[in-house]
């Protein structure tokens, strides 16, 4: 699958009292902001389907948030004030590079199958598949091989966990955003 892309809200500091609460609880005091497709920290700008966004989002199940063409989407999602915009890659087999030199690569996401939980930032941690201290300061792991790597973890040490049953993503960000 070629790359995908999604706007979504920022959590950083920015965010007051919420992000405090957040570190507090999650541990994960070397964040500068959480840069993920976890739709909680991080919600999608467009919210609900209109019927011209058939024609340029994935028509499958869980990824009806993720579209095909990068310009419809800027349109469509309006101001990138405050917003993530995000180039985005499901199961890649090999490191994969977006060719819009926008976008810079932030690290590797495991979103559970659903698509809305990440297991790395909002899950409280999995000890036996990662330390919180390998994530990087926006909550993403470094390598493709260190992705794949957790992501086989979670589901053999923890097979009744829902959220542990992920997808590898890799996040690139567009660098205005």
């Amino acid at each position: 699958m070629g790359p995908l892309y999604i706007v979504t809200e920022r959590f950083d500091p920015g965010r007051g009292e919420e992000w405090g609460k957040y570190v507090a609880w999650s541990g994960l005091s070397q964040l500068r902001e959480v840069v993920s497709l976890d739709s909680i920290l991080c919600p999608k700008v467009i919210d609900g389907i209109v019927p011209e966004d058939w024609a340029h989002i994935v028509n499958e199940d869980f990824m009806l948030d993720y579209f095909t063409d990068l310009e419809y989407l800027i349109r469509r999602a309006g101001s990138l004030e405050g917003r993530s915009l995000l180039c985005v890659y499901k199961n890649p087999d090999a490191e994969v590079n977006p060719s819009d030199a926008r976008f810079a690569l932030e690290g590797y996401d495991l979103v559970d199958v659903m698509g809305g939980i990440s297991a790395l930032t909002n899950c409280g941690g999995f000890s036996l598949a990662f330390a919180n201290s390998e994530l990087n300061p926006v909550g993403l792991l470094r390598t493709l091989d260190r992705a794949n790597a957790v992501c086989a973890a979670l589901k053999s040490n923890y097979p009744a966990e829902p959220h542990a049953q992920c997808d590898v993503w890799v996040i690139y960000r567009a660098a205005h955003s």
